[in-house]
């Protein structure tokens, strides 16, 4: 296929923020929307202060200020989720300590609206834009739209490896019980000290150290060792090629992103593994018409750009170009398999902004998937939620300390505000729990 550089609509990454109209609609939106949130606040562990009157919400804990009720309002009741974000983007709402206080609604998000009103809102929920939908067409406009932003961007708040996924700290590993018909050996990372470097414009070692280690383990669980063909799908920056070629493996690397092909194959060659590694751009779905096969397939966090039409895709392609014995290792963002089916086709404030046509998968569709479809097996799930959120926590602190920087690259002070909402909003949905990551290692049944 021809792939083309591409740069996303606008020199941020991000669509308009639409105003708000005064109406009769927008009053009325705006009125249920107040309701609803209030007595929502009235269970919840924060504190809410409506100004100019300091009215105060909530049982106390972290402190959100609406300093413009009416706006925000409006907004949340006319575009929901997607508001309540862009209601932070305007400066309507603000908090100081913003991940910290999504923790709270987000560990209640299920329960937070009455379910009679969950099924009525699925009615008026907005759902993805065609355009976003995960096809070969539309694929690499998405990956351009996050990834092609900026290396230099990246280079600001990620370690010295580049990696742009969840780190694996230093902590102990339980085993705890899999679910109902799992063979899947179900093992659990305990949660990490949270540590700060004294500069928050840098990073310390451990947070690399953790990086390397999620990868080592991969390598590890995928058996790649001197000869092994190794296949990763979503290259990244190049730190799982160049680990694994040191290990002695040949690697095919395929990405969509013209940006990160450029800085990978600069690290390669750098790291002295320009004959062992091959970059190229190219769709998932077009490995099966190369003929070639591997004993090692990973992927770190590209399965939530898959889109829920095309898993089986994904998954079938794996199956069919991996060699007799060999072993699949992916690292994936996960949300339990309710929620996964009840939001299914929606669009959320992460899509319109962030990663236009993500979607999250539950491991239970995972194995659902592999088991029809598929020749491979789950026999092994490292869950590591808590490490992505003192991962996201650590970026999120560098992010900010960067400003400077981040505004001297030509980036804005509204995009400042949207990374930083997505890097918070994304640590709460971790450290609740409502949303997972796991390493997920999967071997061949025999046919």
């Amino acid at each position: 296929m021809t792939i083309e550089k591409s740069r996303p609509a606008t020199a941020q990454g991000m669509p308009p923020l639409e105003p708000i109209t005064a109406g009769p609609r927008t009053a009325v939106s705006a009125a249920v929307a107040r309701r609803l949130f209030r007595a929502a606040v009235s269970r919840l562990a924060v504190t809410v202060v409506e100004e100019p009157t300091g009215d105060r919400l909530g049982q106390g804990g972290p402190l959100m200020r609406l300093h413009r009720p009416d706006e925000f309002y409006a907004r949340l009741g006319r575009d929901g989720l997607i508001g309540f974000g862009e209601a932070y983007l305007t400066g309507a709402w603000d908090a100081d300590d913003l991940a910290g206080f999504l923790t709270v609604p987000a560990a209640r998000m299920a329960t937070l609206v009455p379910r009679p009103l969950q099924r009525a809102r699925a009615l008026v929920t907005p759902r993805l834009p065609s355009h976003q939908r995960s096809t070969e067409a539309n694929s690499q406009a998405n990956i351009s739209h996050h990834y092609d932003l900026s290396n230099d961007l990246f280079r600001l708040f990620l370690d010295e490896t580049l990696s742009y996924s969840s780190a694996l700290f230093d902590t102990s590993v339980q085993s705890v019980p899999a679910g109902p018909g799992s063979v899947a050996e179900h093992l659990l990372a305990t949660t990490p000290e949270p540590v700060d470097h004294d500069d928050p414009r840098r990073h310390g070692p451990d947070l690399a150290e953790a990086q390397g280690r999620k990868i080592e383990r991969m390598l590890d669980q995928a058996g790649v060792t001197e000869g092994t063909r190794v296949l990763e799908i979503g290259t990244g920056w190049g730190e799982l090629a160049i680990r694994a070629a040191r290990r002695g493996a040949t690697v095919h690397t395929i990405t969509l992103s013209v940006e990160q092909l450029e800085l990978a194959e600069e690290r390669i060659a750098a790291a002295g593994y320009a004959d062992r590694v091959q970059v190229e751009l190219m769709d998932y779905r077009a490995l099966t018409t190369t003929g070639r096969t591997y004993d090692a397939v990973l992927s770190v966090e590209m399965i939530e750009a898959v889109g829920h039409e095309f898993w089986a895709t994904y998954f079938r392609t794996i199956d069919a170009v991996l060699a007799p014995g060999g072993r699949v290792s992916i690292q994936a963002i996960t949300m339990p398999h309710d929620r996964m089916l009840a939001t299914r086709d929606t669009h959320t404030w992460i899509t319109k902004y962030i990663f236009p046509g993500g979607f999250l998968p539950s491991v239970e569709v995972v194995d659902q998937i592999t088991r029809q479809q598929t020749s491979l097996r789950l026999v092994d799930q490292l869950e590591m939620g808590s490490h992505y959120a003192e991962t996201l926590r650590r970026w999120d602190r560098r992010f900010l300390a960067q400003r400077p920087a981040v505004l001297a690259l030509g980036f804005d002070e509204l995009f400042m505000r949207v990374w930083h909402f997505y890097l918070a909003y994304s640590q709460a949905g971790f450290a609740s729990g409502y949303i997972n990551v796991s390493q997920l290692t999967f071997t061949r049944e025999d046919r």
